[in-house]
Protein backbone atom coordinates (compact mmCIF):
# COMPACT_ATOMS: atom_id res chain seq x y z
CA UNK A 1 0.00 0.00 0.00
CA UNK A 2 1.68 3.14 -1.02
CA UNK A 3 1.93 6.17 0.96
CA UNK A 4 -0.83 8.25 -0.11
CA UNK A 5 -3.45 5.44 0.00
CA UNK A 6 -2.74 4.72 3.31
CA UNK A 7 -3.13 8.20 4.35
CA UNK A 8 -6.64 8.66 2.72
CA UNK A 9 -7.69 5.37 4.18
CA UNK A 10 -6.83 6.79 7.83
CA UNK A 11 -8.61 9.70 6.94
CA UNK A 12 -12.03 7.37 6.10
CA UNK A 13 -13.89 8.47 9.06
CA UNK A 14 -13.28 11.71 9.34
CA UNK A 15 -13.64 12.29 5.64
CA UNK A 16 -17.52 10.46 6.42
CA UNK A 17 -18.00 12.63 9.92
CA UNK A 18 -17.29 15.90 7.67
CA UNK A 19 -19.56 14.69 4.70
CA UNK A 20 -22.60 13.98 7.32
CA UNK A 21 -22.12 17.28 9.34
CA UNK A 22 -21.97 19.85 6.34
CA UNK A 23 -25.17 17.04 4.82
CA UNK A 24 -26.68 17.75 7.96
CA UNK A 25 -26.29 21.55 7.93
CA UNK A 26 -27.22 21.97 4.42
CA UNK A 27 -27.07 25.71 3.09
CA UNK A 28 -27.80 27.04 -0.25
CA UNK A 29 -26.04 29.52 -2.82
CA UNK A 30 -24.26 32.50 -0.86
CA UNK A 31 -25.57 31.98 2.42
CA UNK A 32 -22.65 28.86 2.52
CA UNK A 33 -22.01 30.98 5.99
CA UNK A 34 -21.46 27.90 8.01
CA UNK A 35 -19.83 25.70 5.16
CA UNK A 36 -17.25 28.42 4.88
CA UNK A 37 -15.61 28.84 7.72
CA UNK A 38 -15.57 25.58 8.76
CA UNK A 39 -13.23 24.80 5.64
CA UNK A 40 -11.40 27.87 6.32
CA UNK A 41 -10.75 26.87 9.88
CA UNK A 42 -9.43 23.66 8.87
CA UNK A 43 -7.30 24.56 5.99
CA UNK A 44 -6.04 27.43 8.59
CA UNK A 45 -4.96 24.72 11.08
CA UNK A 46 -3.31 22.85 8.11
CA UNK A 47 -0.69 25.42 7.62
CA UNK A 48 -2.28 27.10 4.28
CA UNK A 49 -2.46 30.55 3.29
CA UNK A 50 -6.14 31.36 3.08
CA UNK A 51 -7.99 33.79 1.21
CA UNK A 52 -12.18 34.85 1.80
CA UNK A 53 -14.73 36.82 1.19
CA UNK A 54 -14.30 39.77 -1.07
CA UNK A 55 -10.43 38.79 -1.49
CA UNK A 56 -11.93 35.96 -3.63
CA UNK A 57 -15.39 36.56 -4.44
CA UNK A 58 -15.89 40.05 -6.84
CA UNK A 59 -19.04 41.45 -5.64
CA UNK A 60 -20.18 42.97 -9.24
CA UNK A 61 -19.47 39.64 -10.80
CA UNK A 62 -21.96 38.00 -8.43
CA UNK A 63 -24.94 36.73 -9.98
CA UNK A 64 -28.57 35.76 -8.20
CA UNK A 65 -27.68 36.95 -4.45
CA UNK A 66 -30.38 36.89 -2.36
CA UNK A 67 -31.84 40.06 -0.64
CA UNK A 68 -30.24 41.27 2.09
CA UNK A 69 -32.41 40.23 5.06
CA UNK A 70 -32.18 36.47 3.59
CA UNK A 71 -28.45 36.70 3.85
CA UNK A 72 -28.44 38.20 7.62
CA UNK A 73 -31.19 35.55 8.52
CA UNK A 74 -28.83 32.85 6.95
CA UNK A 75 -25.93 34.16 8.76
CA UNK A 76 -27.43 34.63 12.31
CA UNK A 77 -28.34 30.74 11.83
CA UNK A 78 -25.31 29.80 10.80
CA UNK A 79 -23.71 31.38 14.05
CA UNK A 80 -26.25 29.49 15.76
CA UNK A 81 -25.48 26.09 14.10
CA UNK A 82 -21.71 26.64 14.82
CA UNK A 83 -20.08 28.62 12.42
CA UNK A 84 -16.61 30.11 13.46
CA UNK A 85 -17.45 33.65 14.09
CA UNK A 86 -13.93 34.82 13.56
CA UNK A 87 -14.63 34.17 9.58
CA UNK A 88 -18.29 35.09 9.14
CA UNK A 89 -17.26 38.77 9.05
CA UNK A 90 -15.09 38.00 5.75
CA UNK A 91 -18.22 35.79 4.64
CA UNK A 92 -20.97 38.44 5.63
CA UNK A 93 -23.22 39.75 2.79
CA UNK A 94 -22.78 36.54 1.06
CA UNK A 95 -18.99 36.58 0.13
CA UNK A 96 -18.84 33.03 0.68
CA UNK A 97 -15.85 31.89 -1.14
CA UNK A 98 -12.42 30.38 0.25
CA UNK A 99 -9.01 29.29 -1.46
CA UNK A 100 -6.30 27.83 0.65
CA UNK A 101 -2.85 27.63 -0.99
CA UNK A 102 0.90 25.99 -0.13
CA UNK A 103 3.24 27.82 -2.01
CA UNK A 104 6.35 25.73 -1.72
CA UNK A 105 9.03 27.58 -3.05
CA UNK A 106 10.44 24.94 -5.47
CA UNK A 107 9.98 24.91 -9.31
CA UNK A 108 7.04 23.64 -10.58
CA UNK A 109 3.01 24.39 -12.12
CA UNK A 110 0.33 26.07 -9.77
CA UNK A 111 -2.51 23.32 -10.01
CA UNK A 112 -5.83 24.51 -8.84
CA UNK A 113 -8.90 22.36 -7.84
CA UNK A 114 -12.17 23.93 -7.35
CA UNK A 115 -14.65 22.21 -5.31
CA UNK A 116 -18.22 23.64 -4.83
CA UNK A 117 -20.29 24.18 -1.31
CA UNK A 118 -23.52 24.82 -1.59
CA UNK A 119 -27.04 22.87 -1.85
CA UNK A 120 -30.12 22.97 -3.38
CA UNK A 121 -33.84 24.69 -2.57
CA UNK A 122 -35.21 21.21 -2.02
CA UNK A 123 -36.78 19.84 0.86
CA UNK A 124 -35.07 16.27 1.98
CA UNK A 125 -37.39 13.34 2.02
CA UNK A 126 -37.77 12.58 6.00
CA UNK A 127 -39.21 9.12 5.07
CA UNK A 128 -37.70 7.06 7.70
CA UNK A 129 -35.61 4.45 5.01
CA UNK A 130 -33.81 7.82 3.71
CA UNK A 131 -30.31 6.81 4.71
CA UNK A 132 -29.81 10.24 6.23
CA UNK A 133 -32.79 9.89 8.45
CA UNK A 134 -31.95 6.34 9.50
CA UNK A 135 -28.80 7.62 10.73
CA UNK A 136 -29.67 11.20 12.27
CA UNK A 137 -27.77 13.54 9.30
CA UNK A 138 -30.64 14.62 7.27
CA UNK A 139 -30.61 18.07 6.44
CA UNK A 140 -31.99 20.27 9.21
CA UNK A 141 -32.25 23.61 7.47
CA UNK A 142 -36.65 23.93 5.77
CA UNK A 143 -35.89 23.33 2.03
CA UNK A 144 -31.98 22.66 1.92
CA UNK A 145 -30.60 19.79 1.07
CA UNK A 146 -27.41 18.92 -0.57
CA UNK A 147 -29.16 16.83 -3.48
CA UNK A 148 -26.45 17.05 -5.76
CA UNK A 149 -23.50 15.85 -3.54
CA UNK A 150 -21.90 19.50 -3.14
CA UNK A 151 -21.49 17.65 0.66
CA UNK A 152 -19.09 15.36 -0.87
CA UNK A 153 -17.11 17.32 -2.91
CA UNK A 154 -16.57 19.70 -0.09
CA UNK A 155 -15.15 16.77 1.88
CA UNK A 156 -12.79 15.55 -1.24
CA UNK A 157 -11.15 19.19 -1.12
CA UNK A 158 -10.92 18.60 2.69
CA UNK A 159 -9.58 15.59 2.79
CA UNK A 160 -7.01 16.56 -0.29
CA UNK A 161 -5.67 19.22 1.59
CA UNK A 162 -5.55 17.44 4.28
CA UNK A 163 -3.38 14.86 3.37
CA UNK A 164 -1.39 17.43 0.82
CA UNK A 165 -0.92 19.54 4.18
CA UNK A 166 0.53 15.75 5.28
CA UNK A 167 2.86 15.99 2.44
CA UNK A 168 3.56 18.93 2.07
CA UNK A 169 8.25 18.43 1.44
CA UNK A 170 7.40 16.41 -1.02
CA UNK A 171 5.17 18.72 -3.15
CA UNK A 172 6.38 21.53 -5.69
CA UNK A 173 4.99 25.02 -7.06
CA UNK A 174 1.91 25.61 -5.81
CA UNK A 175 -1.44 24.29 -4.75
CA UNK A 176 -4.71 26.20 -4.57
CA UNK A 177 -7.63 24.57 -3.45
CA UNK A 178 -10.77 26.53 -4.80
CA UNK A 179 -14.24 26.35 -2.68
CA UNK A 180 -16.38 28.32 -4.56
CA UNK A 181 -19.90 29.51 -3.35
CA UNK A 182 -23.43 28.86 -5.17
CA UNK A 183 -22.55 26.55 -8.25
CA UNK A 184 -26.48 25.66 -8.40
CA UNK A 185 -27.82 27.92 -10.80
CA UNK A 186 -24.47 28.74 -12.39
CA UNK A 187 -23.96 31.64 -10.50
CA UNK A 188 -20.90 31.85 -8.51
CA UNK A 189 -17.61 30.94 -10.44
CA UNK A 190 -17.79 34.39 -12.69
CA UNK A 191 -17.19 36.32 -9.62
CA UNK A 192 -14.16 34.00 -8.42
CA UNK A 193 -12.45 34.64 -11.82
CA UNK A 194 -13.48 38.40 -12.39
CA UNK A 195 -11.18 38.34 -8.49
CA UNK A 196 -8.61 36.87 -9.85
CA UNK A 197 -8.23 33.18 -8.40
CA UNK A 198 -7.45 31.53 -11.19
CA UNK A 199 -5.11 33.56 -13.28
CA UNK A 200 -2.19 32.08 -11.90
CA UNK A 201 -3.02 28.62 -12.29
CA UNK A 202 -1.12 26.23 -15.14
CA UNK A 203 -3.18 23.29 -14.42
CA UNK A 204 -7.57 23.24 -13.75
CA UNK A 205 -9.12 20.45 -12.60
CA UNK A 206 -12.85 20.57 -11.29
CA UNK A 207 -15.21 17.39 -10.88
CA UNK A 208 -18.60 16.05 -9.81
CA UNK A 209 -19.51 12.65 -7.86
CA UNK A 210 -22.29 10.16 -9.46
CA UNK A 211 -23.44 11.74 -12.62
CA UNK A 212 -24.38 8.35 -14.00
CA UNK A 213 -21.40 6.03 -13.23
CA UNK A 214 -21.06 3.85 -10.55
CA UNK A 215 -18.33 3.58 -7.73
CA UNK A 216 -15.31 2.62 -9.19
CA UNK A 217 -15.59 4.50 -12.69
CA UNK A 218 -13.62 7.85 -13.16
CA UNK A 219 -13.97 9.82 -15.92
CA UNK A 220 -10.95 12.26 -17.53
CA UNK A 221 -13.22 14.46 -19.26
CA UNK A 222 -16.78 15.37 -19.03
CA UNK A 223 -17.37 17.81 -22.12
CA UNK A 224 -20.56 18.98 -23.72
CA UNK A 225 -21.91 21.73 -20.72
CA UNK A 226 -24.11 23.91 -22.25
CA UNK A 227 -23.83 27.64 -22.06
CA UNK A 228 -26.75 28.89 -20.08
CA UNK A 229 -28.53 32.49 -18.79
CA UNK A 230 -30.78 32.37 -15.97
CA UNK A 231 -33.24 35.00 -16.33
CA UNK A 232 -36.17 36.05 -13.56
CA UNK A 233 -38.71 38.71 -15.57
CA UNK A 234 -41.26 40.66 -13.91
CA UNK A 235 -44.02 42.08 -15.79
CA UNK A 236 -45.90 44.74 -14.46
CA UNK A 237 -49.07 46.09 -15.15
CA UNK A 238 -52.25 47.59 -13.87
CA UNK A 239 -54.45 46.55 -11.25
CA UNK A 240 -58.65 46.74 -12.25
CA UNK A 241 -61.72 44.97 -11.41
CA UNK A 242 -62.02 42.55 -13.84
CA UNK A 243 -65.97 43.32 -14.12
CA UNK A 244 -66.57 47.09 -13.57
CA UNK A 245 -63.77 48.40 -15.06
CA UNK A 246 -61.44 45.43 -17.18
CA UNK A 247 -60.29 48.84 -19.84
CA UNK A 248 -58.48 50.12 -17.27
CA UNK A 249 -56.76 47.58 -16.27
CA UNK A 250 -53.00 46.41 -18.26
CA UNK A 251 -52.75 42.72 -17.72
CA UNK A 252 -49.35 41.42 -16.75
CA UNK A 253 -50.79 37.88 -16.13
CA UNK A 254 -51.40 37.93 -20.48
CA UNK A 255 -48.42 39.30 -21.22
CA UNK A 256 -46.22 36.74 -19.27
CA UNK A 257 -48.48 34.17 -20.89
CA UNK A 258 -48.05 35.40 -24.12
CA UNK A 259 -44.42 35.45 -24.05
CA UNK A 260 -44.14 32.23 -22.46
CA UNK A 261 -45.76 30.58 -25.57
CA UNK A 262 -43.92 32.69 -27.93
CA UNK A 263 -40.51 31.58 -25.96
CA UNK A 264 -41.04 28.06 -26.76
CA UNK A 265 -41.49 28.99 -30.93
CA UNK A 266 -37.75 30.59 -31.04
CA UNK A 267 -36.13 29.20 -33.88
CA UNK A 268 -33.60 26.82 -33.21
CA UNK A 269 -30.05 27.55 -34.18
CA UNK A 270 -28.48 25.08 -37.44
CA UNK A 271 -24.76 25.11 -35.52
CA UNK A 272 -25.77 23.12 -32.59
CA UNK A 273 -28.18 22.25 -29.78
CA UNK A 274 -30.14 25.04 -28.00
CA UNK A 275 -32.48 24.60 -24.98
CA UNK A 276 -34.93 27.31 -23.60
CA UNK A 277 -37.55 27.00 -20.37
CA UNK A 278 -40.05 28.38 -18.68
CA UNK A 279 -39.46 26.55 -15.02
CA UNK A 280 -41.83 29.33 -13.07
CA UNK A 281 -44.86 31.56 -14.00
CA UNK A 282 -46.75 33.08 -11.26
CA UNK A 283 -49.27 36.06 -11.81
CA UNK A 284 -52.66 37.47 -10.50
CA UNK A 285 -53.88 37.86 -6.94
CA UNK A 286 -57.73 36.94 -7.27
CA UNK A 287 -60.61 35.77 -10.03
CA UNK A 288 -62.15 38.60 -10.41
CA UNK A 289 -59.27 41.36 -10.43
CA UNK A 290 -57.03 41.65 -13.10
CA UNK A 291 -53.59 40.85 -12.72
CA UNK A 292 -50.85 43.85 -12.44
CA UNK A 293 -47.90 41.22 -11.56
CA UNK A 294 -46.40 38.43 -13.07
CA UNK A 295 -43.04 36.46 -12.20
CA UNK A 296 -41.25 34.10 -14.68
CA UNK A 297 -38.33 32.88 -14.26
CA UNK A 298 -36.59 31.32 -17.29
CA UNK A 299 -33.33 29.72 -18.44
CA UNK A 300 -32.04 29.69 -22.35
CA UNK A 301 -28.86 26.82 -23.66
CA UNK A 302 -26.72 26.57 -26.13
CA UNK A 303 -24.49 24.04 -27.31
CA UNK A 304 -21.68 27.27 -27.62
CA UNK A 305 -21.76 30.70 -26.34
CA UNK A 306 -22.76 31.59 -29.78
CA UNK A 307 -25.66 29.94 -29.55
CA UNK A 308 -26.97 30.77 -26.26
CA UNK A 309 -26.72 34.12 -26.84
CA UNK A 310 -28.84 33.54 -30.39
CA UNK A 311 -31.28 32.28 -28.10
CA UNK A 312 -30.82 34.55 -25.23
CA UNK A 313 -30.88 37.48 -27.95
CA UNK A 314 -34.33 36.70 -28.93
CA UNK A 315 -35.91 35.77 -25.88
CA UNK A 316 -35.73 39.44 -25.22
CA UNK A 317 -37.47 40.53 -28.06
CA UNK A 318 -40.28 37.93 -27.32
CA UNK A 319 -40.41 39.28 -23.71
CA UNK A 320 -40.26 43.53 -24.82
CA UNK A 321 -42.98 42.51 -27.59
CA UNK A 322 -45.16 40.80 -25.10
CA UNK A 323 -44.72 43.54 -22.54
CA UNK A 324 -45.92 46.33 -25.55
CA UNK A 325 -48.77 43.66 -26.84
CA UNK A 326 -49.83 44.81 -22.80
CA UNK A 327 -48.49 47.58 -22.32
CA UNK A 328 -46.84 46.68 -19.12
CA UNK A 329 -43.29 47.26 -18.04
CA UNK A 330 -41.13 44.33 -17.83
CA UNK A 331 -38.24 43.88 -15.78
CA UNK A 332 -35.00 41.35 -16.40
CA UNK A 333 -32.42 40.35 -14.13
CA UNK A 334 -29.75 37.70 -15.06
CA UNK A 335 -29.68 35.58 -12.10
CA UNK A 336 -26.99 33.17 -13.64
CA UNK A 337 -24.79 31.73 -16.53
CA UNK A 338 -22.20 29.71 -17.73
CA UNK A 339 -19.73 29.41 -21.05
CA UNK A 340 -19.24 26.17 -22.66
CA UNK A 341 -15.71 24.66 -22.38
CA UNK A 342 -13.83 21.14 -23.49
CA UNK A 343 -11.33 19.37 -21.78
CA UNK A 344 -7.73 19.91 -22.77
CA UNK A 345 -6.69 17.06 -24.87
CA UNK A 346 -3.24 17.53 -23.48
CA UNK A 347 -4.25 17.26 -20.20
CA UNK A 348 -6.09 13.61 -20.54
CA UNK A 349 -3.07 11.38 -20.76
CA UNK A 350 -1.62 13.24 -17.11
CA UNK A 351 -4.83 12.64 -15.72
CA UNK A 352 -5.46 9.01 -16.36
CA UNK A 353 -2.22 8.35 -15.39
CA UNK A 354 -2.85 9.51 -11.65
CA UNK A 355 -6.38 8.08 -11.75
CA UNK A 356 -4.62 4.85 -12.30
CA UNK A 357 -2.90 5.08 -9.37
CA UNK A 358 -5.76 4.66 -7.72
CA UNK A 359 -6.64 0.56 -6.70
CA UNK A 360 -10.53 1.25 -5.92
CA UNK A 361 -10.56 2.70 -9.66
CA UNK A 362 -11.53 -0.29 -11.68
CA UNK A 363 -13.32 1.22 -14.93
CA UNK A 364 -11.62 4.63 -16.54
CA UNK A 365 -13.42 6.81 -19.52
CA UNK A 366 -11.24 8.99 -21.68
CA UNK A 367 -14.17 11.50 -21.61
CA UNK A 368 -17.75 11.51 -21.26
CA UNK A 369 -20.62 13.74 -22.72
CA UNK A 370 -22.44 15.85 -20.09
CA UNK A 371 -25.36 18.04 -21.17
CA UNK A 372 -26.03 20.29 -18.35
CA UNK A 373 -24.42 23.16 -17.35
CA UNK A 374 -21.72 24.16 -14.94
CA UNK A 375 -20.28 27.34 -14.30
CA UNK A 376 -16.89 25.53 -13.57
CA UNK A 377 -16.62 26.49 -17.12
CA UNK A 378 -15.72 30.07 -16.45
CA UNK A 379 -12.52 29.04 -14.89
CA UNK A 380 -11.57 26.75 -17.07
CA UNK A 381 -12.17 28.95 -20.26
CA UNK A 382 -10.10 31.83 -17.82
CA UNK A 383 -7.23 28.96 -17.75
CA UNK A 384 -7.18 27.89 -20.98
CA UNK A 385 -7.34 31.39 -22.37
CA UNK A 386 -3.69 31.89 -20.02
CA UNK A 387 -1.84 29.38 -21.86
CA UNK A 388 -2.74 26.63 -18.86
CA UNK A 389 -4.74 23.40 -19.24
CA UNK A 390 -7.75 22.45 -17.92
CA UNK A 391 -10.29 19.42 -17.35
CA UNK A 392 -13.48 18.51 -15.60
CA UNK A 393 -13.88 14.99 -13.99
CA UNK A 394 -16.35 12.30 -13.09
CA UNK A 395 -15.77 10.37 -9.68
CA UNK A 396 -18.30 7.44 -10.24
CA UNK A 397 -21.16 6.94 -7.30
CA UNK A 398 -23.58 4.48 -6.26
CA UNK A 399 -26.43 7.07 -5.54
CA UNK A 400 -29.52 6.72 -3.91
CA UNK A 401 -31.68 8.70 -6.27
CA UNK A 402 -31.45 11.05 -9.42
CA UNK A 403 -29.34 14.09 -8.55
CA UNK A 404 -32.14 17.13 -7.58
CA UNK A 405 -34.34 14.29 -6.12
CA UNK A 406 -35.05 14.52 -2.59
CA UNK A 407 -34.51 10.99 -1.59
CA UNK A 408 -30.32 11.72 -3.40
CA UNK A 409 -27.59 9.87 -1.59
CA UNK A 410 -23.89 8.75 -2.52
CA UNK A 411 -22.05 6.12 -1.73
CA UNK A 412 -19.45 7.67 0.75
CA UNK A 413 -16.73 4.44 -0.05
CA UNK A 414 -16.46 7.31 -3.61
CA UNK A 415 -14.90 9.97 -1.62
CA UNK A 416 -11.77 8.62 -0.61
CA UNK A 417 -11.25 7.68 -4.22
CA UNK A 418 -11.59 10.96 -5.66
CA UNK A 419 -9.28 12.52 -2.52
CA UNK A 420 -6.52 10.21 -3.83
CA UNK A 421 -6.96 11.09 -6.95
CA UNK A 422 -7.26 15.04 -6.27
CA UNK A 423 -3.42 14.11 -4.20
CA UNK A 424 -1.65 12.21 -7.32
CA UNK A 425 -2.45 15.49 -9.57
CA UNK A 426 -1.16 17.65 -6.69
CA UNK A 427 1.93 15.53 -6.12
CA UNK A 428 2.76 14.98 -9.49
CA UNK A 429 1.44 18.28 -11.08
CA UNK A 430 5.34 18.42 -12.58
CA UNK A 431 4.48 15.52 -15.28
CA UNK A 432 1.68 17.56 -16.87
CA UNK A 433 2.76 18.09 -20.17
Amino acid sequence: MSEITKLVKDLYPSLVEWRRDLHKHAESGWVEFRTASIVATKLTEWGYEVKAGSEVVNESARMGVPAADVLAYHEKRALEQGADPKWLEKFSGGFTGVVGIIDTGKPGPTIGFRFDMDALDIQESLEADHKPVAEDFVSINDKMMHACGHDSHTTIGLGAAKVLSEIKDQLSGKIKVIFQPAEEGVRGAKSMVEAGVVDDVDIFIAGHIGTGAATGVFSCASNGYLATTKLDVTFTGVASHAGGKPEEGRNALLAASSAALNLYAITRHSDGASRINVGVLEAGSGRNIIANKAFMKIETRGETTEINEFIYDRAVKVLKGAATMYDAELDIDIVGGAQTSNASPELLPFVRAQAEKVAGYHTIHEGTSAGGSEDATYMMTRVQEKGGLATYCTFGSDIAAGHHNERFDIDEDAMPLAVEFVVNCALNAKEAK
